[in-house]
């Protein structure tokens, strides 16, 4: 097994969304969503324009974008892999795929118990 898990990573048609608005917008992150107004939706945004906290968890980055979710929201979700696509769609009103008639959306899978355990050994980033 490998030693490295990713807790979040892209499907190659949201990595290919990616880059069109990296293009559009410079350098991205993104922020799980746990609100109500967009639901669950993996929010993007240029990067800074979303004011993380030191309870903020980094999962990873997708291409390069950096992906956080809230440290609540992170306890039910660690055990699976967040895998995030795009789908046809409005994005989240202030997510930068808003308008574009597509938007971001998280699968998800299972990790398995070997890889919970390995992910257990490994501490989590909070902050910023």
């Amino acid at each position: 097994m490998s030693t490295s898990i990713d807790r979040v990573c892209a499907t190659p048609a949201a990595l290919a969304f990616i880059g069109e608005l990296r293009r559009r917008h410079g350098p991205l992150m993104f922020f799980q969503s746990g609100g109500c107004c967009d639901g669950s939706a993996p929010m993007c945004y240029a990067s800074g324009d979303f004011g993380l906290s030191d309870t903020d968890v980094y999962l990873g980055n997708l291409d390069g974008a950096p992906f956080y979710m809230g440290i609540e929201q992170f306890g039910y979700w660690e055990h699976t892999q967040l895998v995030i696509d795009v789908v046809d769609g409005n994005g989240g009103m202030f997510s930068l795929d808003n308008g574009t008639g597509r938007r971001f959306l998280t699968r998800s899978r299972l990790f398995t118990d070997e890889e919970c355990a390995l992910l257990r050994s490994l501490p989590v980033q909070q902050g910023f």
